[in-house]
C-alpha cells in the first residue's frame, strides 16, 4: 500500500522484501538457537540433578528415596521440577549426616589427642576432614563404636590417673611430703587447681607409676630404717634396763617392728622428723652404752673366766681379750659386735663345759681318791695309829673308807681314760685339765702307782730276806732268843725306836724318807709329765744307792749277831 501510493519500483520492492525475509530468517534462527541452548541447559541440569541424586544415594548408603518414582516422565521442566524437591531433601540429609560425622569424628580426634597427650582446642571439630563419599549409617555406626571405645579407654585412664593420684596423696601423707608439689611435678594438668583437662597419655601414666613406685620404695626404706632403729632401741633399753616412761616416748617407733609396709598407712607415721628423733635417741643411748660397755665387758669376761675356772679349762684368747679392752678404751669397736662375740664365746665355753661335765665329775672323784690314797699312805706309816687316843676311832673308820676307795681307783682311772679318749676323738682336740693333758696325767699316775707297787714288793722281799738271815743265824749258833732279843729283832725289822739299835732307826727313817719322796714325786708328776719323768729317774738312782747301803747295813747286823753275846743278852 505504501509502495503503491509512493510508486516504488518493482525491483526495489523485491530487494526490500528479500532483505526483510533475510532478516526474519536470522531472527528465527536466533530464537531457535536460544531454544536449543535452553533445552540443552535443561538436559544438563536434569542430568546433573540425576547424577547428584544418585551420588547422594550412594554416599548415604540408600538405594531409593521414599516417595520418588523409579522413572520420571513428561517434559524436561516437569522432570526437573519433579527431581528438585527430592534432591533438596537429599542435600539436607547429607548435610545432617555430615554434621553427625563431624561431631563423632571431632570427639574421636579430641579423645585420641587426649590419650596421645596432645593439646586439644574447643574448635577442633571444625578442622575434621569428612569423607563425603561414604556417609552411610554403617560407617557412622563404626565411628560411633570407635568413639565409645575411646570413651571407655579415656574413662579407664582417668580412673587409673585418679587411683595413682590417690595413692600418691596417701603415701605423701604417710611420709610427710607435699602431694600437690609431687603431682604438679609429674604434669601441671593433674593438679585440681589448674582447671584444665587431665593429661591421660601413656607417658603420664608411666610417670605416675614410677612416682608411686619411688614413693613406695622410700616408704619401705624408711620403714626398714625405723625397724633397725626400733630394734636398736629395744636392745639398748633391755641392755640398760630403761624405765617404761622413757620407752613410751618412742612407742610409735617400736610399734612398727611387727608391721609390714602395706599395713603402715597412718598420716605422718614415717616422716623424716620421726626418723631423726629415733636416730638421735639411738645415738644418745649408744654414747651412754659406751660408758657402760667396759663394765659390761669385764662382767662378761669374769663370767667367762668363772666358767673356765670351774671346768678347769684354759681361758680362750686371753691376748684377744686384752686387744678388745684396748679397742674399748679407744672407742674403735662396735659394741653390738663385741657383745655378740662375747656371747658366742660364752656359749661355746658353756657348751664345752657341758661336754666336759661327765669327765670332770670323774676327775674330781679321782682327785679325791688320790688324796685319800696319800692320806692312807701317811696313816699307814704312823707307828702310833693303833694307840688309844682321842679321835683314833675316826681315823680307823676313815682308813677303812680310804682302803675301799683306793681299791676302786684303777677302775676309775681306766674309765676316765676311756671317756677322755672318746671325747678327744669326737672333738679332735686334747682334753686339758688346768692346761695339762688329762691323759698324760692319768698315764703318769698309772706309771708312778705301778712303780710304788713294785717298790713295796721289793721292800717286802727285803724284809723276808732279813728275817730269813736272822733265823738262819739263830739256827747256826743254837740260840733261842729271849724276850729282849725278840724285841730287838722286831724293832730292827719294823723300824721301831731304841737306843740300842741306831742302825735299825736309820733303816726305818730311810724307808720312810724313800716313801715320802715317792709320794711327793707322784704328786708333782701328775701336774707336769716331763718333770715327773725327771723325778722318776732321780728316784731310781737314789733307790739303787739306798739298796746298796741297805745291803751293807744288813751285813753289819748279821756280823754283829754272829759274835759272842754280851751279858746284856
Amino acid at each position: 500500500m505504501i509502495w503503491d501510493e509512493v510508486g516504488e519500483d518493482k525491483f526495489e520492492r523485491e530487494k526490500v522484501l528479500l532483505d526483510l525475509e533475510q532478516e526474519c530468517l536470522e531472527v528465527y534462527r536466533r530464537k531457535v538457537d536460544n531454544a536449543n541452548i535452553s533445552r540443552a541447559r535443561l538436559h544438563q541440569e536434569l542430568a546433573e540433578s540425576e547424577a547428584e541424586f544418585t551420588h547422594l544415594l550412594l554416599s548415604l548408603g540408600e538405594r531409593v528415596l521414599p516417595g520418588r518414582p523409579e522413572k520420571i516422565s513428561g517434559t524436561l521442566k516437569e522432570q526437573l521440577d519433579a527431581i528438585t524437591p527430592a534432591l533438596r531433601e537429599m542435600r539436607l540429609r547429607k548435610e545432617e549426616r555430615v554434621n553427625q560425622f563431624r561431631a563423632v569424628q571431632g570427639q574421636i580426634q579430641r579423645i585420641s589427642a587426649e590419650i596421645a597427650g596432645q593439646s586439644v582446642y574447643d574448635d577442633s571439630s571444625t578442622n575434621v576432614i569428612i569423607n563425603e563419599n561414604d556417609l552411610s549409617l554403617k560407617k557412622l555406626e563404626e565411628c560411633q563404636t570407635e568413639l565409645q571405645t575411646l570413651h571407655n579407654e579415656k574413662s579407664d585412664r582417668l580412673q587409673r590417673v585418679e587411683a595413682y593420684i590417690g595413692t600418691i596423696q596417701n603415701l605423701s601423707a604417710t611420709l610427710g611430703m607435699e602431694s600437690s608439689m609431687i603431682i604438679t611435678k609429674v604434669h601441671p594438668s593433674l593438679n585440681e587447681l589448674c582447671g584444665i583437662s587431665k593429661n591421660i597419655s601413656d607417658s603420664i601414666l608411666e610417670k605416675l607409676n614410677s612416682t608411686v613406685v619411688s614413693l613406695e620404695e622410700e616408704k619401705q626404706k624408711r620403714l626398714e630404717k625405723l625397724h633397725h632403729l626400733g630394734t636398736a632401741l629395744t636392745n639398748l633399753w633391755n641392755l640398760m634396763d630403761t624405765p617404761y616412761e622413757d620407752r613410751r616416748l618412742f612407742s610409735h617407733v617400736t610399734g612398727l617392728l611387727s608391721v609390714s609396709s602395706v599395713e603402715v598407712a597412718d598420716p605422718g607415721s614415717l616422716t623424716l622428723n620421726i626418723i631423726q628423733q629415733a636416730e638421735a635417741e639411738v645415738k644418745r643411748l649408744d654414747q651412754l652404752k659406751a660408758s657402760k660397755m667396759k663394765e659390761l665387758f669385764l662382767k662378761k669376761q669374769n663370767e667367762l673366766e668363772e666358767i673356765c675356772n670351774n671346768s678347769h679349762m684354759g681361758i680362750p684368747s686371753r691376748l684377744e681379750m686384752e686387744n678388745i679392752m684396748k679397742l674399748i678404751n679407744s672407742g674403735e669397736i662396735d659394741h653390738a659386735d663385741l657383745l655378740m662375740s662375747m656371747d658366742e664365746q660364752i656359749s661355746k665355753v658353756r657348751e664345752e663345759a657341758s661336754s666336759r661335765k661327765g669327765i670332770m665329775e670323774k676327775v674330781e672323784k679321782w682327785l679325791l681318791a688320790r688324796d685319800e690314797e696319800h692320806w692312807l699312805e701317811e696313816y699307814s706309816m704312823d707307828q702310833n695309829r693303833y694307840s688309844v687316843s682321842r679321835g683314833a676311832h675316826k681315823n680307823l673308820r676313815r682308813a677303812e673308807r680310804a682302803r675301799i676307795m683306793v681299791k676302786k681307783i684303777q677302775a676309775l682311772v681306766d674309765s676316765l681314760m676311756e671317756k677322755t679318749k672318746s671325747w678327744e676323738e669326737e672333738r679332735n682336740k686334747v682334753f686339758l685339765y688346768d692346761e695339762v693333758p688329762l691323759l698324760a696325767m692319768l698315764e703318769e699316775y698309772n706309771m708312778l702307782r705301778q712303780e710304788k707297787e713294785e717298790e713295796k714288793q721289793k721292800q717286802r722281799e727285803n724284809k723276808k730276806v732279813q728275817t730269813q738271815v736272822i733265823l738262819e743265824h739263830e739256827k747256826v749258833i743254837g740260840f733261842r732268843p729271849g724276850t729282849s732279843s725278840r724285841r730287838i729283832l722286831n724293832m730292827s725289822l719294823n723300824g721301831g725306836c731304841s737306843t740300842a739299835t741306831p742302825l735299825n732307826r736309820r733303816l726305818s727313817l730311810g724307808i720312810q724318807q724313800m716313801e715320802s719322796n715317792s709320794i711327793n714325786s707322784a704328786t708333782q708328776g701328775i701336774s707336769y709329765v716331763k718333770e715327773g719323768r725327771k723325778i722318776h729317774n732321780q728316784k731310781m738312782f737314789a733307790r739303787s744307792n739306798f739298796a746298796s747301803h741297805l745291803r751293807d747295813e744288813t751285813a753289819s747286823v748279821v756280823s754283829t749277831f754272829s759274835g759272842p753275846l754280851s751279858p746284856e743278852f
